[in-house]
């Protein structure tokens, strides 16, 4: 039986039509921030400096950030916080979530319109933190 080239490559373009890709099934990490203490020595603004940075070297769309805030961290995401305010917004137009927990919301009297449009809100910060880790993002501590 004589083989031909033309069938040999019609059979070999199907095979590798039919292997299954992978590149779609890839998923880019994910990383969750924890921001609970004070701003003592700019810390708020030096956690979303690194965000920024991480941002620039790896690039937006490989990975996924979500900073959740609660306790005294909550200040960061104040709109009227003079350190945060605009690099919260820089970083949400790159993706950054950023969620405000009802708790210490309510434990420091503050209410949603103290809060830029960027924010999400959850109803406990350390739940969310926990969820997120269940989910496989990688805990990532400023």
């Amino acid at each position: 039986m004589k083989f031909h080239l033309e069938y040999f490559l019609l059979i070999l373009i199907s095979l590798i039509m039919a292997i299954p890709s992978h590149a779609e099934n890839i998923v880019s990490p994910s990383f969750v921030m924890q921001l609970t203490r004070t701003s003592d020595n700019y810390g708020h603004r030096r956690a979303f400096l690194q965000i920024d940075k991480v941002l620039n070297d790896l690039g937006e769309k490989n990975l996924k950030i979500e900073v959740v805030a609660y306790e005294d961290g909550i200040h960061a995401l104040l709109a009227e916080n003079k350190e945060t305010s605009q690099l919260l917004t820089k970083l949400a137009n790159r993706g950054v979530i950023f969620k405000a927990c009802r708790i210490s919301m309510k434990a420091w009297g503050l209410k949603e319109e103290q809060f830029p449009l960027e924010v999400e809100y959850v109803p406990a910060g350390a739940t969310e933190v926990i969820k997120l880790q269940i989910r496989d993002y990688k805990y990532w501590r400023p």
